[in-house]
């Protein structure tokens, strides 16, 4: 047998295709990472069919060191029942003490947590969850997969309100009863979980490493989980005062699974401190100078440079599907006409916006939810900006004489951009407000504003992002679009474990929220924080996600 049918034989027979693919130049390699582990291929497998070896950990170019406070600059926000977490700042915290069955990396490979290893059948009607051994819960008691079970059916409850995890997992879920279909999940032993979704879907292991799918101890009834903190995690809240601080302890009554464990290790943190400093990034950059911070959650817009000034301060950054929707909701009576829709979008220059609105630190967008760098991006004619159209789009829908108003929050990047995608509706002759609000009062009514822009972070497969905000009537839909054609597409899309095959249904898709104006998506995000020299581990994630057992500091 030759080195490449070695290399090959026994895997995934798409993943066989994939590393043709990335050999001929066809994907990147991130793409091949993410392709190749969803469907069970370890990261060190993936990147030894592609004749490289897998990067070592950051901390593995020195020895970390045990001991310290890190102080990290991030908005504190209050917690509640995980599978209706909607802010990656409240996953951060709450990842402390709850963790994962998946890990996402910021290669773009997910890598198994609670998991040892998967196995997705050729059509993705089969997956079978291989449990880590030896886990226990801070209070004692074995992780099993009885506690998988309880997790699994938690999310597939569609019922209850604000839980977008059961639109990540409406193949398991009876179309009925809207909980799990019980033919949906077979427990086999303390270790193995199958689970048979009603049709095929390769997004149920990507959804499992999305921050609402932190695994809860069996006795969790709701509310808070910091007010009894039963996880598997290595440290414990010990602080939560919401809009100011939150603190993590490192838990040394209870040994953490990942301390002796390969490829691990840790946690070398005493306490992590996330101080809440607002939504003014000058406030963080007098933090850094005054020592009052070693890290930020992030560094936007111009003090990405000011920041790479501080001589003893490091910066990161990743290429990222990070975006914001400036969006139309379709509840509005002002937005209901498409025309309107597609007016202000044609009076919108994305590039511009990306320049004026985040520093240029990014990627044009073309007003579709899907990233080059995501599996299954189809590349679509670029729609030219066109402000004369615009105009007379408007005075054919009889608003010329309407003023609009586009509402963002005051978080400097955000603002920013709204205020480049207003000001280009203005000059193009519509009538148009801007009102920034504080997040305290923004976030009250979000979903009710006819023009607002909201933060979205990425996922690993697009298809991701369209089930979650564009699939008629799911709880992140904050457009209210609604369309069977979607829909029904989008069903078909994450039955296709193949992403070339699959990428036909994409262009489609793509295609119907550019002809129903359904947002304006100006940029991808290249995504930057900024932390002393001192702290190592901590390099901005995709996804924002802290994986806080690598986190060290010198002394």
């Amino acid at each position: 047998m030759d080195d490449e049918n070695k290399a090959t034989s026994g895997l995934h027979p798409a993943v066989q295709v994939y590393a043709k693919e990335h050999e001929a130049g066809e994907i990147s390699r991130r793409e091949f990472l993410t392709r190749a582990s969803a469907l069970g291929i370890s990261a060190a497998a993936a990147y030894a069919m592609i004749g490289l070896d897998a990067p070592k950990a950051a901390a593995a170019a020195a020895t970390p060191k045990a001991g310290g406070t890190l102080r990290v600059e991030m908005e504190t926000r209050a917690l509640k029942d995980p599978r209706t977490w909607d802010w990656s700042q409240i996953a951060n915290f709450g990842r402390g003490w709850l963790e994962y069955l998946v890990e996402y990396n910021r290669d773009g490979s997910m890598r198994g947590m609670l998991l040892e290893s998967w196995d997705v059948n050729s059509d993705a009607t089969q997956i079978t969850l291989h449990l880590r051994k030896g886990v226990t819960w801070n209070n004692g008691d074995p992780f099993t997969s009885k506690d998988v079970a309880f997790n699994i059916e938690r999310w597939c409850d569609s019922a209850v309100a604000g839980n977008s995890m059961a639109t990540r997992l409406l193949s398991l879920i009876d179309e009925k009863t809207k909980k799990l279909d019980p033919a949906a999940m077979q427990v086999v032993d303390d270790h193995t979980v199958i689970l048979k979704p009603r049709y095929s879907d390769i997004t149920i292991i990507p959804g499992f490493s999305d921050y609402p799918a932190a695994l809860v101890h069996p006795s969790y009834t709701g509310g808070d989980p910091s007010v009894n903190p039963i996880g598997t995690g290595p440290f414990l809240p010990t602080t939560n005062q919401v809009g100011v601080k939150q603190v993590l302890t490192k838990n040394t009554k209870h040994k953490w699974w990942g301390t002796d464990t390969e490829g691990w290790g840790g946690p070398w943190l005493d306490e992590i401190q996330f101080i809440d400093l607002g939504t003014d990034s000058a406030a963080y950059i007098a933090a850094a100078e005054s020592d009052e911070i070693d890290m930020t959650y992030q560094t936007v817009g111009d003090y990405v440079k000011m920041f790479g000034s501080l001589p003893d301060w490091n910066e990161a950054h990743v290429v990222t599907a990070s975006t914001i929707t400036v969006r139309f909701n379709q509840d509005s009576p002002e937005f209901k006409d498409v025309n309107v829709r597609k007016a202000m979008e044609l009076a919108v220059d994305n590039s511009v916006v990306l320049s004026l609105g985040f520093s240029g630190h990014g990627k044009v967008a073309e007003n579709f939810h899907a990233a080059p760098i995501q599996p299954a991006y189809a590349p679509l004619p670029p729609v030219k900006p066109d402000p004369k159209q615009a105009k007379a789009l408007i005075e054919k829908a009889g608003m010329l004489d309407h003023e609009f108003e586009l509402i963002s929050v005051d978080t400097n990047w955000q603002a920013a951009t709204c205020d480049a995608v207003a000001s280009q509706i203005r000059d193009a002759g519509i009538k148009i407000k801007r009102t920034i609000l504080p997040g305290s009062t923004y976030w009250n009514d979000w979903t009710k504003y006819p023009f607002s822009a909201t933060e979205w972070g990425p996922r690993p497969l697009a298809i991701q992002v369209m089930i979650l905000a564009y699939k008629t009537g799911v709880p992140w839909n904050e457009t209210h679009f609604s369309d069977p054609e979607f829909d029904q597409l989008l069903e078909k899309a994450i039955s296709i474990a193949d992403a070339d095959k699959r990428r036909v249904v994409m262009k489609r898709l793509e295609e119907i929220m550019v002809e129903k104006a359904v947002t304006i998506i100006p940029y991808w995000r290249t995504l930057y924080n900024s932390a002393r020299k001192t702290v190592h581990g901590t390099e901005i994630h995709p996804m924002f996600e802290f994986h806080m057992y690598k986190w060290w500091m010198e002394a």
